[in-house]
């Protein structure tokens, strides 16, 4: 065929147009399904007992949508589309955001240990070393005072241990109070007085302006190593906490079962409330799951387990889906299960 300007003009436009709708980006979040990775390739203790059955670390994936992608999320059930800033928080950067969700996840790897070395007898010590700052919300009073990667050890002249140290304080506090923040930046101690402002979207409550999380050394006999790479957020501390507690202890606690499920894991145990259960239902299925524990939120009616189930039942899976509140719920199930 003889190429024409005519032609050649349309056949640029075209691929102008395939270029634009596969790679603008929208002002819009997709997330859907991800995937459900076996956990031992990503915790390894040392002097570990190895087990017949799995236990799986299931995600959410995401991306900020092109008008492709908007479109098939539009046509596929389990995807979501939200407002880019319903996601990343107003003054935090996609990178800041991210890096967050890094360290939230290291802190949730902290307390999964925590809880599975002492459930397994092992020896643990931790030691409180203050509030590690996460990110610094752009325009909020920590602006310019406080930076990622300071550690705050005090407020008003109180020893700040962990994170609800400060924010229990801070809460009893009211907007335009002043408080003195003394924290270690490269090694120095400082010091920065700080206005407290309200969060309109935390209900009013008043605070700095940082997200935060508690810097402990935690030092166990046996070595555990983590291997998780970029994935972030604390969704995975249940699994983690189990997957740790079978490598640790003789018992066979999969039973030969391929296991999985979700909910964050705070230092006494409990397992709370996560976002995207549906779509990492739909997630475990795909992968063949046996069994996927979800956070049951003492019986509530919008529990994570009744959409958990309620997705199980629309989609026709066998997978058995487990209410628990505690990583004590899901150890005792566990047990009690027929190899």
């Amino acid at each position: 065929m003889r190429m024409t300007k005519r032609n050649v003009l349309f056949f640029i436009i075209i691929i102008a147009l395939v270029y634009f709708l596969g790679t603008y980006q929208l002002p819009y979040y997709i997330q859907k399904p991800g995937g459900a990775n076996a956990l031992n390739p990503i915790v390894e203790v040392a002097d570990s007992f190895e087990s017949e059955g799995d236990m799986h670390l299931v995600t959410v994936s995401g991306l900020q949508a092109t008008p492709i992608q908007y479109v098939l999320a539009k046509l596929f059930a389990y995807h979501d589309i939200l407002p880019l800033d319903q996601v990343f928080p107003e003054g935090i950067s996609q990178d800041d955001y991210m890096h967050a969700q890094l360290q939230v996840m290291e802190s949730s790897q902290e307390a999964a240990t925590v809880v599975a070395y002492e459930a397994a007898g092992e020896d643990i010590t931790i030691e409180y070393r203050g509030v590690y700052v996460v990110s610094v919300v752009d325009g909020m009073p920590a602006e310019g005072k406080l930076e990622t990667g300071d550690r705050i050890i005090g407020i008003d002249g109180h020893e700040i241990r962990e994170s609800a140290d400060l924010i229990q304080y801070v809460d009893n506090k009211e907007a335009g109070d002043t408080v003195l923040i003394e924290f270690v930046r490269e090694d120095e101690t400082k010091e920065a007085e700080i206005t407290l402002e309200e969060f309109s979207s935390l209900d009013n409550r008043v605070g700095i302006g940082i997200s935060l999380v508690t810097d402990r050394n935690v030092t166990v006999d046996r070595e555990i190593q983590f291997s998780s790479g970029n994935i972030g957020g604390p969704s995975a501390g249940l699994m983690f906490t189990l997957e740790i507690y079978d490598q640790l202890t003789e018992e066979d606690i999969t039973k030969g079962y391929e296991i999985a499920g979700t909910g964050e894991i705070d230092y006494d145990g409990n397992v709370l409330r996560i976002g995207g259960i549906d779509k990492k239902i739909v997630a475990a299925d795909k992968e063949g799951i046996d069994i996927f524990f979800a956070p049951n939120e003492k019986g509530a009616a919008d529990s994570n387990y009744e959409l958990a189930k309620k997705t199980a039942e629309e989609i026709g899976t066998d997978m058995q889906v487990i209410p628990v509140d505690t990583f004590d719920d899901a150890l005792r199930f566990l047990e009690e299960l027929k190899e």
